[in-house]
């Protein structure tokens, strides 16, 4: 059974990509130095280039409208789902955020949260139609992408 489209699951990466910008300025105020700053202000930067290309895919997506009991349903559902469980909730902001003192560990929690996004990618591609795989295939790149580059900060602090 189909239940999401490349449309939906790109407007899930828009507010994923959201919520990373708003991790990444949080620990640009947490950072002590410029250079560490700059480093998260460049993954802010990455996170928003992130969502314009996931933006322009979404434009070129075939729109999908779901059953819903009331207007919104199916979106907030979306949007839901993301903030509690995927990445950058309040309550993750609360908790888990209060274990990131230093570069290394919001390195750490990023790289987690980059592996949580493409391991939901690949598990929601299993749910839209095979022609739009393509979509959900350029959006695990990207994430890659980040990953990669956080890995590469990680080994720098190591």
């Amino acid at each position: 059974m189909q239940v999401f489209t490349a449309n939906d699951i790109v407007e899930v990466a828009v507010r994923i990509e959201e919520n990373g910008i708003t991790f990444y300025n949080f620990a640009e105020k947490m950072a002590k130095t410029e250079d560490v700053k700059k480093l998260f202000a460049d993954l802010a930067a990455a996170e928003a280039a992130h969502k314009r290309i996931f933006e322009k895919l979404l434009a070129n997506i075939e729109t999908y409208t779901p059953p819903e009991r009331y207007a919104g349903e199916y979106a907030e559902y979306l949007r839901n789902y993301v903030d509690n469980n995927i990445i950058f909730t309040k309550e993750v902001m609360d908790k888990q955020l209060s274990a990131v003192t230093d570069t290394p560990s919001a390195v750490e929690f990023a790289m987690q949260r980059e592996l949580d996004s493409i391991l939901y990618y690949h598990e929601i591609k299993n749910l839209v139609p095979p022609a739009q795989h393509e979509t959900i295939e350029q959006i695990i790149a990207e994430e890659r992408k980040h990953y990669a580059m956080l890995l590469a900060v990680k080994k720098q602090y190591a």
